[in-house]
């Protein structure tokens, strides 16, 4: 995490070294050098700050959601760069075992903390498609479009972000009659 902070792009023999192990340990426990960027990066980016944004918003499901959208959309450009990275390492991985998402699910947990003030008026399905929904309007992916194929800038993407996360909430909630 540390290599990867400051920029470098590291090999296992760096990484092993900076960690004071053998690449032998390395390889123990990660088994390609993409699966330990990423983790690595993973770890990076889950000391955000993302998970001390929701709960200060209040009860209000839609201001909960709009703050998270503007935190993630708001990382410093390092942690642009670390998603960047994490997509790049993880787009044309294998699918894991299980049926697990290669990725995402500090982002799912994000969005189901903010949704929890009404959690008790959607139904399970109901409420399975809008996080799913809100999973496409909230994260790096999102972050991206806007960037690279609007140009805007980070607190434009988080305007645009928490616009469409509000419009998703309000519109499962009036479908459900909620």
């Amino acid at each position: 995490m540390e290599l990867l902070g400051e920029g470098a792009d590291p090999s296992v023999g760096e990484i092993a070294a900076r960690a004071e192990v053998s690449r032998r340990t390395v390889y123990s426990y990660f088994p390609t050098l993409d699966q330990l960027l990423v983790d690595a990066s993973l770890g990076l980016l889950s000391e955000a700050e993302t998970d001390r944004t929701v709960a200060p918003a209040g009860d209000d499901a839609e201001e909960r959601l709009a703050a998270l959208a503007r935190e993630v959309t708001g990382m410093s450009e390092e942690a642009e760069r670390l998603g960047r990275r994490v997509i790049a390492l993880t787009v044309d991985a294998a699918e894991p075992a299980g049926g697990h998402p290669r990725r995402g699910y500090r982002r799912v947990d994000w969005i189901e903390t903010a949704l929890e003030p009404i959690r008790p008026r959607l139904a399970d399905d109901a409420y399975e498609r809008l996080v799913s929904a809100l999973a496409m309007v909230i994260g790096f992916e999102p972050l991206l479009v806007a960037r690279d194929t609007r140009g805007l800038g980070a607190e434009q993407a988080g305007e645009v972000s928490a616009w469409a996360a509000r419009a998703l909430l309000r519109a499962a909630l009036e479908e459900s009659g909620a």
